[in-house]
C-alpha cells in the first residue's frame, strides 16, 4: 500500500465526525518497539503558527510511554472496516499483549523515524511542541471533573505540530 504527502491545509474532514465518532489511532515508537491506541478525544488547528493537534493520554495507558520518550508520534484515520481493530486498541494494552498492533489485524508503518498504521486512510506525523497535566483546579466547569474523572486519572495533554501528512492513494 503506498501513500502520498498532502498538505494539511488541504484537508477537508470534518475533525468532530473523524475524532469524536470514526477515532484516531495514537501510535509512537520506531522499528524497534511501537504502540498503539485509540483516541475519541482531540483537536485539530493552528497553535503558535503552526497545523497542529492536540491528544490527551491517560496514565496508565502503554503508549503514553512511548510518546513520552519520544519527539514525535502519529495519528492514523482508518475507515469504517476496521472498527472492530479500534475497538481492540481502545481495551487492550500494549502491556498484556504480545504484538498488540498484529494480534489487532493491523500493520505497522514506518516514516519519518516513527510508527503509523499502514491500514490508515490518512497518517499524520507529529512533533510535540508542549505537554501538561489536566489538573482538578483548573475545570471551570467543574461537573466534568466528576464525570470524566471519577478515577482521577487526568489525561496528559499533548500539542503536536503536524510535520506531514500522508494520505493512501
Amino acid at each position: 500500500m503506498s501513500f502520498r504527502e498532502v498538505k494539511a491545509e488541504e484537508l477537508t474532514m470534518n475533525p468532530f465526525t473523524k475524532i469524536g465518532k470514526e477515532w484516531l489511532l495514537i501510535t509512537a515508537g520506531n522499528e524497534e518497539k511501537c504502540n498503539t491506541m485509540t483516541a475519541s478525544w482531540g483537536a485539530m488547528g493552528v497553535m503558535w503558527g503552526k497545523n497542529a493537534v492536540t491528544v490527551y493520554i491517560r496514565p496508565q495507558r502503554y503508549t503514553k510511554e512511548f510518546v513520552d520518550r519520544e519527539d514525535t508520534f502519529t495519528i492514523s484515520v482508518l475507515g469504517e472496516e476496521y472498527r472492530k481493530a479500534l475497538n481492540y486498541c481502545g481495551k487492550v494494552s500494549g502491556k498484556n499483549a504480545d504484538n498488540k498492533i498484529k494480534e489487532a489485524g493491523l500493520t505497522p508503518y514506518f516514516t519519518d523515524g516513527t510508527a503509523g498504521i499502514e491500514e490508515a486512510d490518512m497518517i499524520m506525523v507529529c512533533k510535540k511542541m508542549y505537554h501538561d497535566e489536566i489538573k482538578p483546579e483548573c475545570f471551570d466547569a467543574g461537573e466534568n471533573d466528576g464525570k470524566w474523572y471519577p478515577q482521577k486519572d487526568y489525561h496528559t495533554m499533548y500539542i503536536a505540530e503536524i510535520l506531514k501528512v500522508l494520505v493512501r492513494e
